[in-house]
């Protein structure tokens, strides 16, 4: 069982991340990235270096979950966090002149008449993500700190963590009402997530007649807002690629910083090779929000895909399942032009090595300066 009070801490002068019972030794989360760059050994080793690695559970099912968390508690007994993604009513429940459905349905066609390496769409489904068999499995493992993305888990999704877990929960927002909403929920800690974030917006409503899903406010912002409102402590999310920008935020008032794009190359990510190539060849020029590939608004780099799909409709996750053949077809043929590159705003500092030579680097930047 993973000691879910962290490693020996070391006197650096940095503070330690605290939330209820956990205490990490330094203020970096490893952001959990769904879809395959998170791995068990990017979790474990993050979490030797002193940070949290947060396994994603987005996509999984309630027994891949299970399997994985055997993975990562195999490999570290340094606590480590879950994510869980709350999928939110299905968009096309409630779709009385059938517009959504004509919408997705267009696109697909538009889908289908695409040569893409000789792959057809697939079929979009709803899925709710098994949140509460997902919780069960948590609770056989309890993982020192769960966080939601994507809406307000509610009081009693809070409650079960709480009691059958044993851990905090971090919830996901992208506004001041959305903190308040979390906190009444009884959210231990919020996640701050700027625009500047790479791959999904946390956004709880993805507002079709935006372009980004939400207004855009930059993380720097939405921290020294929200920090300043709430009593729990707060992790800024977006834009962060380094020692200089943890410090800037935690200025502001975050307690700790969320990096996921920085962790993207590293050795233990399980990156795609086409994805990896395009981040560290510098292949794109820009990042773009789109719904192209999910239904969803996220930053991407501004490939081929993105740029054609511009008008995809908001409705994930239905065509998360749509593309998603597309882009593994894509992937196989090592084509970046068709696959999500997901990235933030400062994707132009990612390297590759080691996580822990990136924790290393990260650390002393903390404590020295970049």
């Amino acid at each position: 069982m993973p000691d879910r009070h962290g490693p020996d801490r070391v006197d650096t002068g940095i503070p330690s991340l605290t939330i209820g019972d956990l205490t990490v030794a330094l203020p970096i989360v490893c952001a959990p990235m769904a879809g395959g760059p998170t791995t068990p050994a990017l979790v474990a080793e993050v979490g030797a270096a002193g940070g949290l690695g947060m396994v994603a559970a987005g996509y999984l099912s309630a027994a891949a979950l299970s399997e994985l968390l055997d993975d990562v508690e195999g490999r570290t007994d340094r606590p480590y966090g879950v994510n869980l993604f709350l999928s939110g009513p299905d968009p096309l429940a409630d779709d009385p002149s059938g517009l959504r459905a004509r919408a997705l349905a267009d696109y697909r066609s538009e889908l289908a008449a695409e040569d893409r390496h000789g792959a057809e769409p697939g079929d979009p489904r709803y899925s709710d993500e098994e949140v509460a068999d997902k919780i069960t499995v948590l609770a056989a493992h309890r993982p020192a700190l769960v966080s939601v993305t994507f809406g307000d888990p509610g009081p009693a999704v809070v409650g079960r963590v709480h009691e059958e877990v044993g851990a905090p929960v971090a919830v996901t927002v992208t506004s001041l009402a959305e903190a308040g909403v979390a906190i009444d929920s009884g959210a231990d800690a919020l996640i701050v997530q700027g625009i500047e974030a790479g791959g999904h917006r946390g956004v709880w409503i993805d507002d079709p007649a935006l372009s980004a899903g939400g207004p855009r406010v930059p993380t720097a912002d939405l921290v020294r807002t929200i920090s300043a409102a709430v009593d729990v402590p707060v992790i800024a999310a977006g834009g962060v690629t380094d020692g200089a920008a943890i410090r800037s935020m935690m200025s502001l008032g975050a307690a700790a910083a969320q990096l996921g794009t920085a962790f993207l190359c590293c050795d233990e990510a399980g990156t795609s090779t086409p994805h990896r190539r395009a981040l560290l060849g510098r292949i794109y020029t820009d990042t773009v929000i789109t719904r192209a590939f999910s239904g969803r608004s996220a930053r991407s780099l501004r490939n081929d895909f993105a740029m054609r799909h511009l008008d995809a409709p908001a409705l994930y996750p239905h065509i998360h399942h749509l593309t998603k053949p597309l882009r593994a077809a894509a992937t196989a043929a090592d084509d970046p032009d068709g696959i999500n590159l997901w990235a933030g705003t400062g994707w132009r500092a990612v390297t590759d090595g080691p996580a822990a030579d990136l924790m290393a680097r990260l650390t002393a930047e903390l404590i020295d300066g970049p």
